[in-house]
């Protein structure tokens, strides 16, 4: 079942990235880290099929924010990537995906490790108070520290960047969680940067623990949780890490050390 929203704005961070908001509907719930089918009205006889998108804005949000890539060739991306502000598009009514803080047991540091779109989600459970927790304010305190480690090809495509490196310490509320315990770790393949290298090869190598402070060059199943979001590629080569060093796959219904997008996999450039 679908509603038609309203588009709230639209931003083009490359000639093939754009992000996009809508209006939130009332009694809409969802979990940070979840997506939603998303789809466009029949125009002139066709509609196509719809598509799974993680939303990238908390759960607390008063608007819901997706990230897309351009695909030429896509039956929704092709006409999607045209959306205007005012525009409608039909919002899926269940939310749905393993991307969720109930997947993992408790634990100190959370890793977020995301390629091309596969940023989506973290932006929306690196933005959710809950994930830090404040036992004074009453709200259990999950985890001490997140690390949003972001692999692209190209610099242009570390979308939201500036918002990861300054913006979200001066969220009214939310910088006071962030602040000394969110990190931000870009890195690119394809041409010159502060990191380069690929996220599986920067993890294999030790080269993450130790540009994140650490006193090890691999995980320790007893304090780091993991998430996973990408293409299938690099979905399965973390998975198969995070194994080896000692990770546990959870679930909603078993968590465990580390999780991975089960129901699709977010396109990457």
């Amino acid at each position: 079942m679908f509603t038609s929203q309203q588009v709230l704005r639209v931003t083009h961070w490359t000639p093939d990235l754009f992000s996009f908001a809508l209006a939130r509907p009332d009694g809409f719930k969802f979990h940070s880290g979840q997506f939603v089918m998303l789809n466009l009205p029949e125009r002139d006889g066709y509609r196509p099929k719809p598509r799974a998108y993680s939303i990238t804005s908390p759960d607390y949000a008063e608007e819901l924010e997706f990230l897309s890539i351009v695909a030429p060739e896509g039956q929704l991306t092709s006409h999607l990537q045209h959306i205007q502000p005012g525009d409608d598009v039909l919002l899926g009514s269940k939310p749905t995906g393993t991307l969720v803080h109930a997947a993992l047991t408790p634990g100190r540091n959370l890793f977020l490790f995301g390629t091309g779109t596969g940023i989506a989600p973290w932006l929306s459970i690196a933005r959710d108070i809950n994930t830090y927790g404040d036992e004074e304010l009453g709200i259990e305190r999950k985890f001490d520290r997140v690390f949003l480690c972001h692999g692209v090809r190209h610099v242009r495509e570390l979308v939201y960047r500036d918002y990861l490196e300054r913006g979200i310490f001066e969220e009214e509320i939310l910088g006071d969680f962030v602040r000394d315990r969110f990190h931000y770790y870009p890195s690119v393949t394809r041409e010159p940067f502060v990191r380069n290298g690929r996220l599986t090869d920067l993890i294999t190598t030790g080269q993450v623990f130790r540009d994140l402070g650490f006193d090890r060059e691999q995980f320790d199943p007893e304090v780091d949780r993991v998430m996973i979001c990408g293409n299938i590629p690099v979905n399965h080569a973390l998975k198969d890490i995070c194994l080896a060093q000692g990770l546990i796959e959870g679930s909603t219904h078993r968590p465990g050390s580390f999780v991975a997008e089960r129901a699709f996999v977010e396109a990457t450039t």
